[in-house]
C-alpha cells in the first residue's frame, strides 16, 4: 500500500511498549470492523523512553514549520476544519467533553512528581529533553506524504506539540489521542496552548477519546483546552492502571473506527437498500423530506461566497442525517426505501464527495399543496442550523419549486404573499411588520406536544397519517428537519380540542400560538388567492382556541396580579386569535350559521 498514510504511534511514559503489543490489539480491532488490519501499513513507532530520562547533548526545540494563516485564511481554514470534524462526529457519535472529577486535578498534579511520571515531568519542564524527543520522532518521518498520528497519554501531549513542527509537505490526515492529560494545566508546554489557538492548516481532524474510569484523563476531554477539536467518551470496563492502558483504548470499536477511517477511508456507509421485487412507494414523511430537500437545493443554487459555503455545509449534514434516519425507520418497519430516496445517499465523511440533488418534485394538486407550501415558506429546512438568508431568494426558490411541481410559479409567489398578509394582520396592520421569527412554529410545536402529552398530535394526523407521524417522531423526535416539519405540519392541519388546549396552555408561549395561528391564517388566504374552497377546520380550530384561551384567562385573572407575565401572555394570545377571526370574516370566510348554532 505505497499510497496509504503512515501510522505514527506516540507512546506514553514507561518503556515505550518494546514488544509493540498495541499494534497487535489495534490490528485485530480493525479487522473486526471490516478493515484489512495493519499488515500493509507502514508503522512508525519511535521509542523515546531513554530520551525522556536525560539529554545526550543540548539542542533547541524544532522550529514551527506550519505557520498560522492570515485572518481571512484562518477563518476559511477553521470552517473547513469544522466541516470535516462534523463529518467525523456524524460517523462516531455525539461529542462528549465530560466534566472533571472532584479532586482529579489534585490527583494528577500529585502524580506528575512521582517516579512513574518523572519522564513526563522531564518533557514538560526541560527544554533539551523535549527537543531531543521531538527531533527523534521527526528523524523517523518522511519529508512528504500523509500521516495518521495516534498519541497515548504523554504521547498525546507530544502529538499536540509536534503537529505544527512537521515537514511542510507532510499532511496529518487524522490525529487520535487516547488517555490524554492535556486538559490539566500541568501537562502543557510553555507555548502549546497559545500555538494551537486555531487548528493547524496541516491537520485534517483531531479526535480525543477518554475512558470513564481513567484518572489520568480526569473524566473529561481535551476540548476544554482546544475547543475546535472533539472528544468522545468510552468505557473499557477496566479500572485503575488498566483503565489508562493504550491496549484498552485501542481495542475499543470507536477508537479503532476513527483510526481505520483515517488510514483506509470509509467503510460502506450507503443507505441500506432493502431488497424487494417492487419499487417501494414514498410514504408521506419521505415525500415531505424530498420536497424540503429539493427546496433547500433550489435555494443553494442562488447563493454565492460565504453564504453558499455555510449553507452547503449545513445542507450536507441535514441531508445525511435525514437519509440515515429514513433508512433506519425503513429497516425497523421491514420495508424498502424508494430509489428517489436512496439515490441521495453520500459519504458525509468525505468532504470532497458530491452532494446528490433530489429530482424535481412530483406533481401535487393545488389543494393538497396548501399546507405543505405554507409550512416550507415559514420553517427552517436546514434545521438545526440557523442561517439568515435574503427572503427574496427564498421566494424565488419557492416559485421554482411550485413551477416544477405543475402548480405554477404564481402559486409560489402567492405562498409568500399570503404569509406576509397573515403577519400584517397579527401585528395590527402597521407599516412596519414585526416578522414572527423564522422557524418559530417548529420550536413552538415541540412545546405544544410536550404541554399536551401528545394530545395535539392525537387531535389530527396533519400532513401525514397518524401512524406515519408516530413512527417518524419515534425515529426523529420533534426536532431536526424532518421531525420539526412533521410536528409543525400536524399542528397546522390538526383539528379538535387537543390543539386548542395545547395553544391555550401556560406551557405554550404567546409567540408559539401566534406562529400557529399565523400559518393557519396564511393557508386560508392562500386558498382564496388560488380560488380554492376554504378549509372549514380552520375556523373551527381558531374559535376553539379563542374559547380555551379566554377560559384560561378568566381562571387566572380572578386572583393573579393584573400585570403578571401569565396574564400578559394570555391577553396577547386573545388579541392574535381575535385578529385572525376578524380577518377571516372580512374575507367572507366565516362559515354560514346553521340552525341550532345559537
Amino acid at each position: 500500500m505505497p499510497d496509504a498514510p503512515i501510522l505514527l504511534f506516540l507512546h506514553g511514559v514507561g518503556d515505550g511498549d518494546m514488544e509493540d503489543g498495541w499494534r497487535r490489539v489495534l490490528s485485530e480491532a480493525l479487522v473486526k470492523l471490516g478493515y484489512s488490519g495493519l499488515d500493509g501499513v507502514e508503522v512508525v513507532a519511535p521509542k523515546y523512553a531513554h530520551a525522556l530520562k536525560g539529554a545526550d547533548y543540548e539542542q533547541g526545540v524544532p522550529e514551527l514549520t506550519v505557520k498560522q494563516p492570515t485572518r481571512e485564511a484562518a477563518r476559511q481554514n477553521r470552517r473547513d476544519f469544522e466541516r470535516r470534524t462534523s463529518a467525523i462526529e456524524f460517523r462516531l457519535g455525539r461529542h462528549d467533553a465530560g466534566k472533571a472529577l472532584i479532586a482529579a486535578d489534585t490527583y494528577i498534579a500529585a502524580a506528575v512528581v512521582t517516579p512513574p511520571f518523572k519522564q513526563a515531568q522531564n518533557y514538560l519542564t526541560k527544554g533539551e529533553i523535549r527537543a531531543q524527543v521531538l527531533r527523534r520522532i521527526l528523524d523517523a518521518l518522511p519529508g512528504s506524504g500523509e500521516v495518521v498520528i495516534v498519541g497515548h497519554s504523554l504521547g498525546s501531549v507530544i502529538a499536540a506539540d509536534l503537529v505544527r513542527r512537521l515537514p511542510i509537505d507532510l499532511k496529518v490526515v487524522g490525529m487520535v489521542t487516547i488517555g490524554s492529560p492535556l486538559a490539566h494545566g500541568s501537562f502543557s508546554t510553555d507555548d502549546l496552548r497559545s500555538s494551537l489557538v486555531e487548528p493547524p492548516t496541516n491537520l485534517t481532524w483531531w479526535v480525543n477519546f477518554w475512558n470513564v474510569p481513567d484518572l489520568v484523563a480526569a473524566h473529561r476531554g481535551v476540548s476544554s483546552v482546544f475547543p475546535w477539536m472533539i472528544d468522545f467518551r468510552i468505557d473499557t470496563g477496566t479500572y485503575l492502571l488498566p483503565a489508562h492502558a493504550a491496549v484498552g483504548y485501542l481495542a475499543n470499536d470507536a477508537v479503532a473506527a476513527a483510526i481505520g477511517y483515517a488510514l483506509f477511508g470509509s467503510l460502506s456507509t450507503e443507505v441500506v437498500k432493502v431488497e424487494t421485487s417492487l419499487e417501494a412507494v414514498l410514504d408521506p414523511a419521505e415525500h415531505m423530506t424530498l420536497i424540503a430537500l429539493r427546496y433547500a437545493h433550489l435555494m443553494k443554487g442562488r447563493l454565492k461566497g460565504d453564504q453558499r459555503d455555510r449553507f452547503v455545509g449545513a445542507l450536507r449534514q441535514v441531508q445525511a442525517t435525514a437519509l440515515d434516519g429514513l433508512a433506519s425507520r425503513a429497516r425497523d418497519e421491514k420495508r424498502g426505501l424508494p430509489t428517489s430516496v436512496t439515490r441521495l445517499a453520500f459519504d458525509l465523511s468525505d468532504s470532497a464527495s458530491d452532494l446528490p440533488e433530489p429530482l424535481p418534485s412530483q406533481h401535487l394538486e393545488k389543494d393538497d399543496a396548501v399546507s405543505l407550501m405554507t409550512l416550507l415558506a415559514a420553517e427552517n429546512v436546514v434545521r438545526p442550523f440557523e442561517i439568515e438568508l435574503p427572503r427574496d431568494k427564498w421566494h424565488e426558490a419557492m416559485e421554482d419549486l411550485t413551477a416544477e411541481m405543475g402548480l405554477s410559479s404564481r402559486y409560489g409567489a402567492d405562498v409568500f404573499s399570503a404569509a406576509k398578509d397573515a403577519r400584517r394582520v397579527l401585528t395590527g396592520g402597521g407599516l412596519k411588520v414585526n416578522w414572527i421569527k423564522f422557524g418559530i412554529m417548529g420550536a413552538g410545536a415541540a412545546a405544544i406536544v410536550v404541554a399536551t402529552g401528545g394530545l395535539a398530535l392525537a387531535a389530527g394526523a396533519g400532513l401525514a397519517g397518524a401512524a406515519v407521524v408516530t413512527s417518524a417522531l419515534a425515529t426523529f423526535g420533534p426536532g431536526g428537519m424532518i421531525g420539526g416539519l412533521l410536528t409543525a405540519g400536524t399542528l397546522l392541519t390538526a383539528g379538535g380540542g387537543g390543539i386548542a388546549f395545547g395553544l391555550a396552555s401556560a406551557g405554550t408561549s404567546a409567540e408559539a400560538l401566534e406562529a400557529v395561528v399565523e400559518r393557519r391564517l396564511a393557508s386560508e388566504i392562500l386558498r382564496q388567492k388560488q380560488g380554492l374552497d376554504p378549509d372549514p377546520a380552520t375556523w373551527s380550530v381558531l374559535t376553539e382556541v379563542e374559547r380555551e384561551v379566554r377560559r384560561e384567562h378568566e381562571r387566572l385573572d380572578e386572583f393573579s396580579d393584573e400585570g403578571s407575565p401569565a396574564i400578559k401572555d394570555l391577553k396577547r394570545k386573545i388579541v392574535a386569535v381575535e385578529r385572525a377571526l376578524a380577518h377571516l370574516r372580512a374575507l367572507g370566510l366565516e362559515p354560514a350559521s346553521q340552525p341550532g348554532d345559537h
